[in-house]
């Protein structure tokens, strides 16, 4: 058994996956990096085989029809064989200096495995000197095995994204996750729904992690995003109906949970908003009376937060107000 699985969901990739793999080669034997090639049209396919011809038994180039991100990440899951299992977008890169510590740290975890490993990552952001990083050492305990009852507080816009994680392979297989095929942005569900089954944490403060961004064709841009708003639509909703929070019993893991479907579903409500469309206007009625059916008591919960009452702030001035907020948090966390 491998220790660590990294899947690569990897689409017409050519131009950045080289990158990504050569970051992730220094793990050695220890690692298996799958190349999940998502029916890629250009040369994708070809630099996947290469990698694999060159570094046998390290990398292994894995060729599905396209099914979209989610799908690369389960057939990921399916045919990892590590302990452990990461996700790494193709054009994201690991660390030098900090790769070699999260694999000393989950070497020590082979025998009595913990179910998520914590790290930072760096949003890579085009054009920006100083780079934002995501680090959680005022959240979460450092350098120990760790429970939800010992996590602190979470500021607005700290939450643990897929960048962040690193789970149990079995874990994830076990916790009934199934990511919808050709949807942007399941990361959410990935990082999300596995949660419920987390008990035993650690977290590592090193900078693992290069989040990429600012390619205008990148599923996280602004415009791109509400263009795509319907597939985020989704996942808020698949987020809603596949994990109630109400149900997990320690009180800690509640609050984060709550917290991120708060996050996820203001994010859902502003971009909606700023589009400014009636149509748009009706898709963020839509959202919140569907989580008003599903879950009258998240809806209470999340309707009556700050957050959920500036979404709801009336005329075109309570729509100022909502997209000024929504500004000024992007400034401040550096997001989109």
């Amino acid at each position: 058994m491998k220790l660590l699985s990294i899947a690569i969901p990897s689409y017409n990739s050519q131009d950045y996956l080289a990158h990504a793999v050569e970051s992730l080669l220094p793990g050695g034997d220890e690692v298996e990096i799958l190349i999940v090639n998502d029916g890629s049209k250009d040369g994708t396919a070809q630099i996947a085989d290469e990698f694999e011809r060159r570094y046998p038994g390290i990398v292994r180039a894995v060729h599905k029809e396209n099914g979209g991100h989610g799908d690369a990440v389960m057939t990921g899951l399916r045919n990892a064989t590590g302990l452990y299992f990461k996700v790494v977008d193709s054009d994201d890169w690991a660390d030098a200096e900090a790769y070699p510590k999260i694999l000393e740290t989950l070497r020590g975890f082979v025998k009595d495995p913990i179910d998520m490993l914590i790290s930072n990552y760096i949003y890579d952001k085009v054009g920006v000197k100083h780079k934002h990083t995501m680090s959680y050492h005022h959240a979460l305990p450092q350098n120990r095995v760790f429970g939800w009852e010992e996590t602190r507080h979470f500021r607005k816009g700290q939450y643990m994204l897929m960048h962040s994680v690193i789970y149990r392979t079995q874990l994830l297989r076990e916790c009934g996750m199934d990511l919808p095929k050709h949807t942007f942005y399941v990361d959410e569900l990935y990082v999300y729904v596995p949660l419920k089954s987390v008990e035993k944490m650690y977290y590592l403060d090193v900078d693992f992690y290069h989040y990429f961004i600012g390619r205008e064709d990148q599923s996280v841009q602004e415009a791109v995003m509400i263009k795509r708003i319907d597939q985020a639509l989704l996942v808020n909703r698949l987020l809603i109906s596949q994990v109630d929070p109400f149900t997990v019993q320690d009180a800690h893991k509640r609050k984060y949970m709550l917290n991120y479907l708060e996050i996820v579903t203001t994010v859902s409500s502003v971009l909606l908003t700023k589009s400014g469309t009636e149509e748009n206007l009706q898709k963020k009625k839509a959202l919140w009376a569907f989580i008003e059916k599903e879950n009258p008591r998240l809806y209470q919960e999340l309707r009556h937060r700050l957050l959920g009452q500036l979404m709801h702030l009336p005329g075109k001035a309570g729509r100022a107000i909502t997209v000024g907020g929504y500004k000024i948090a992007r400034k401040i966390f550096g997001f989109n």
